[in-house]
């Protein structure tokens, strides 16, 4: 199995003409989408992709042997020849796009009519020699060719050390994609991208360790390492209240601003909630993969949780800010990264009947997470 991770790398602040960079890349790509939503015509008649390319890469690169029908290389002269397929690439995507669920509309397929839409927020691909080179082992840097405003050039990029520390230590001897420019809170990342191959587990059923995970709102997890008859050998809960106190801290701030100023003002506000709440389920799912692998697990266990429709009642917002599915999603990620199979299973009578298979179970009427079994033992 093909695993793919990215890591963000932080470019330190510095005079570095990153914005130009950007500026005149997007540019590029609103030029040449308008160049081939005119050519559209022309290009949809190719159906094989690497053709369809070289002939919109010759619409607009002039050389000796072709004579370009618009004059891109004399409003983006000196553009890196990578960095110009890139925007290619990029543009015929967004204009097969615009045309798809054109036809769609037209057919009565899709509601409202698309927009083609010119402005874009595409980030470059520094592609390594041409556009990017890597410092020396131990050096917290790399080389960029950047656009000056005038040139194209290179720049020594300063990145930040505990981001640099944390792939030499985790991706060592990997081999790292052409990175990719990305703007995150103000501050630009460049993202590496690893490709590795991974064997799942293929241990019979019966005899399968499971680590059975109740993802909850109050406790954030609560996993059970379960065989296939049912013995139970470990339990654990994972909970991290620091975390959710500073949440909902942040959550009281909001709502008192909102009573006194309305709601016009806290976009930066639940952008921080959201960040907050984004780290909580991180660190969730590497506490059940941990909790998982350290008791060699054969499969992560999840319930099936779709909920839809309107929300109403006094638990609402902390059922809106429930990140259930990117906890199973970076879990599923992290898991199948040391060999563990991730099953989901349907939540209906889950807390109705036992695991062991007796029956239905009864509940404590004073104390709901109590109940008994069939068999007249008592469970928490």
């Amino acid at each position: 199995m093909r695993i793919t991770s990215s890591y963000g790398v932080e470019i330190k602040k510095q005079n570095i003409p990153i914005r130009h960079t950007l500026r005149i890349y997007r540019s590029a790509v609103s030029y040449l989408i308008q160049v081939y939503a005119e050519s559209w015509e022309e290009l949809s008649q190719i159906d094989n992709a690497k053709k369809r390319f070289n002939a919109a890469e010759h619409l607009v690169h002039e050389t000796k042997k072709n004579h370009a029908r618009y004059d891109f290389d004399l409003h983006f002269p000196k553009m890196p020849s990578y960095l110009r397929r890139a925007a290619i690439q990029h543009a015929l995507g967004s204009v097969a796009s615009y045309e798809t669920r054109l036809d769609l509309w037209k057919n009565g397929l899709l509601t409202g009519k698309p927009k083609l839409v010119s402005e874009n927020h595409a980030m470059p691909v520094f592609y390594r020699d041409v556009m990017y080179r890597e410092a020396e082992p131990q050096e917290d840097a790399a080389y960029l060719k950047l656009y000056d405003g005038h040139d194209w050039k290179w720049f020594r990029v300063k990145l930040l050390h505990t981001d640099m520390e944390y792939l030499r230590k985790n991706w060592v001897g990997e081999k790292a994609s052409a990175p990719t420019l990305e703007k995150r809170h103000h501050k630009y990342f460049l993202r590496f991208s690893y490709t590795e191959e991974v064997s799942l587990t293929k241990t019979d059923i019966k005899e399968q360790t499971i680590c059975s995970v109740d993802l909850g709102i109050n406790t954030d997890a609560v996993c059970a390492i379960m065989q296939a008859d049912g013995t139970v050998l470990g339990r654990k809960f994972i909970d991290f209240p620091s975390d959710k106190d500073r949440l909902h801290h942040t959550l009281g701030r909001i709502r008192r601003f909102q009573r006194q100023h309305g709601s016009g003002q806290t976009q930066s506000r639940w952008a921080y909630a959201k960040r907050l709440n984004m780290e909580l389920a991180r660190k969730t799912a590497a506490a059940i993969t941990a909790y998982a692998a350290e008791n060699h697990a054969d499969v992560i266990v999840f319930e099936y949780l779709e909920m839809q429709g309107k929300i109403s009642g006094n638990k609402k917002q902390r059922l809106h800010l429930w990140r259930k599915r990117d906890i199973q999603k970076l879990c599923e990620h992290q898991a199948h990264r040391q060999g563990i199979r991730v099953s989901r299973i349907s939540a209906r009578n889950t807390s109705r009947l036992a695991y062991d298979g007796s029956g239905p179970v009864v509940r404590n009427p004073e104390n709901h997470s109590l109940c008994t079994f069939p068999t007249g033992k008592q469970y928490n």
